[in-house]
């Protein structure tokens, strides 16, 4: 008898564990759960969009996510990577898509690998951004590579 309890123990914890550390996966849908206010900013003598996030959104800030997408290099050098629901040429920076449809990339370790468009799966912390007008909407903290692109 005791010794069924402490297996049960400790499967207990470990599915805790699991369960704890598991990730959701989100798709770009998911992050349209946010609305737009302009904001005047001094500084730069401009409007800019704050955003104003859903109940669903907020339920996943600082949560491991997992999000597939197109991936663009702004600066390699620097490790500087956003993940975008669409291409290059119909992304957010080029007018033709909004900001909740890109993320910042902050790679956990360098990949040398990545190129303008290529499909990626990343996993990583998502952090949800309300007021750094230098930042995009959303980041992916410790992101990592989950699905490696193939090489041509």
């Amino acid at each position: 008898m005791k010794g069924l309890i402490k297996i049960t123990i400790c499967l207990t914890f470990i599915f805790t564990a699991i369960v704890a550390s598991s990730q959701t996966r989100i798709t770009w849908n998911s992050l349209k759960d946010v609305k737009f206010a302009d904001k005047w900013s001094d500084e730069y003598q401009a409007y800019y969009s704050i955003p104003e996030f859903g109940k669903q959104i907020k339920k996943l800030d600082g949560k491991k996510v997992i999000i597939r997408g197109y991936i663009i290099p702004l600066d390699v050098v620097a490790g500087y990577y956003v993940l975008s629901a669409n291409p290059y040429s119909s992304c957010f920076f080029c007018g033709q898509a909004g900001p909740e449809s890109v993320i910042e990339i902050q790679l956990k370790k360098q990949y040398d690998n990545l190129r303008m468009d290529q499909i990626v799966t990343f996993e990583g912390l998502l952090r949800l951004n309300p007021d750094d007008i230098n930042q995009l909407v959303y980041i992916l903290e410790k992101a990592e590579l989950v699905e490696q692109p193939e090489e041509n």
